[in-house]
């Protein structure tokens, strides 16, 4: 079983590589397996597919956003977790545009791996429905206003820092950590006014 794993994860590390260099429209799963050390045949005992192999580089080898494995309610301040989901995202986006960006040039490729993603019960969305929902639950606990809007609050979280990402990606330069803290920091205080 280690050396399943081992293998596995030589994979996925080849992948992540590939596809942080080439883009995802632009990687084949020859270049993955030669990138390993490993044959075609080797890759597709371990994974489905490329989406299989996509979804599994995302979720194993790109920074994570743990609001996606439900937050609970009441515990941390509701700034500092919006705070710390911001900073998630953006790490998140800022690692991925360069693997995902190249999707969205073919229209039949991006149809076939949005067919793969949500066949699986993944996509985009995820990221916006675990944050409203955490949202909602701490409305619940009495601990946000009632008239608070949290999938609008959650659409300016996630799209201010999409968007950040995507500014850094297009210029090529890359803000601070120093930077990304205080602009998430103003983001959520401007969502979050006392």
């Amino acid at each position: 079983m280690d050396e399943v794993r081992s293998t596995r994860d030589r994979i996925l590390d080849g992948a992540a590589a590939v596809m942080a260099e080439r883009g995802l429209a632009h990687t084949t799963t020859k270049q993955i397996a030669r990138a390993a050390g490993y044959s075609e045949a080797t890759l597709y005992k371990i994974f489905e597919d490329k989406v299989d192999l996509f979804l599994c580089v995302l979720t194993e080898r790109l920074p994570k956003i743990d609001l996606l494995a439900g937050e609970p309610a009441g515990r941390a301040s509701v700034a500092d977790t919006l705070r710390t989901a911001g900073e998630q995202a953006l790490a998140f986006y800022l690692a991925s545009f360069p693997i995902s960006a190249s999707i969205f040039a073919d229209a039949a490729l991006l149809a076939r791996h949005r067919d793969g993603v949500l066949a699986r019960g993944r996509g985009p969305a995820g990221v916006n429905h675990a944050v409203a929902e955490y949202l909602r639950a701490e409305q619940t606990a009495g601990r946000l206003p009632a008239g608070l809007r949290p999938d609008a609050v959650t659409a300016a979280l996630v799209g201010a820092c999409f968007q950040r990402a995507f500014l850094i990606s297009f210029t090529g330069e890359p803000a601070t950590e120093e930077e990304n803290t205080t602009f998430i920091a103003d983001l959520v205080a401007t969502l979050l006014p006392d």
